[in-house]
């Protein structure tokens, strides 16, 4: 079957988050992606996967968005950048797989994350579906880079439980080497979610070589603990489970080389961390 199958022939669980899924909306026209970036009654999704333990508080169900405006060096999902690999997926079709779960999520302590990708490259769909989650009264949870934190209103953010904050640097020549962005508007989003007393699982993702710089971490647990809503910080050892991604997609993957850090080096970061009154694993 072609890579290209429409998204109702594709299912909306995926094997795992590392899937590759490619071409999924090849043959959407352009008006409709346009329609839906405009009302958010589609969204582009790469997959659903059931029983994370990782992208927020108990188990949860995650939404995987496609589409990012970061080019992250170390990125697992280049898939991802994308927004026609993803499955153009109706507003209703979303909710009636988080209707499915509801009942579990409240039983394992769970809720829902929309991760990505980028989530918030399809803001009105995100807010959406988490205004719907809500109504469910099941937990959400944001998994974004906060590039674009500045397109959700004061009053959408309320729907939001929980912002999973991706900082992938601190000084914004290394941020640009790494994600080809400015950290700038990460970190206003950062103060406005302490502003709105919006809680933060910060999230850090250790490359060795090129996020393991002392001074570096020192810098972001020092702003972290100043934000005063950090609840919580994970330190994410680089893995390669996503290089044949870049294999296959035909990218110039620079960090064949690039071991996982050992765990010295990663239980160094998370003392950097604790050091400043955060919780940090």
């Amino acid at each position: 079957m072609s890579e290209q199958r429409r998204a109702a022939d594709v299912p909306l669980e995926g094997k795992n988050p590392f899937e590759l899924r490619l071409g999924l909306s090849a043959n959407v026209s352009e008006s409709i992606v346009k329609a839906a970036l405009e009302t958010g009654e589609i969204g582009f999704l790469h997959s659903f996967t059931t029983g994370s333990a990782v992208d927020g508080p108990g188990v949860r169900l995650v939404a995987w968005t496609a589409g990012c405006q970061f080019r992250c060096l170390y990125c697992h999902n280049p898939d991802t950048w994308n927004m026609m690999n993803g499955m153009a997926v109706p507003l209703e079709r979303a909710v009636g797989e988080l209707s499915r779960y509801r009942q579990a999520l409240k039983i394992m302590s769970g809720g829902f994350t929309l991760s990505g990708g980028e989530p918030l490259m399809q803001d009105r769909f995100a807010v959406k579906l988490m205004s719907a989650a809500k109504a469910l009264k099941i937990h959400t949870a944001l998994d974004t880079n906060g590039f674009l934190g500045e397109r959700l209103s004061d009053e959408e953010l309320e729907q939001i439980d929980l912002v999973l904050l991706d900082i992938k640097a601190w000084d914004n020549a290394r941020h640009l080497h790494l994600t080809g962005k400015d950290i700038g508007p990460t970190l206003n989003f950062a103060r406005r979610l302490a502003r709105r007393e919006r809680a933060i699982w910060l999230r850090y993702v250790l490359v060795p070589g090129l996020t393991d710089d002392q001074n570096e971490i020192d810098q972001i647990a020092a702003f972290a603990a100043e934000l005063g809503n950090v609840r919580r910080v994970d330190v994410l050892p680089f893995h390669q489970m996503g290089r044949y991604k870049w294999e296959r997609l035909g990218l110039n993957y620079t960090l064949n080389d690039v071991q996982p850090p050992a765990n010295e080096l990663v239980n160094r970061a998370v003392e950097q961390f604790r050091a400043v009154g955060l919780t940090a694993y």
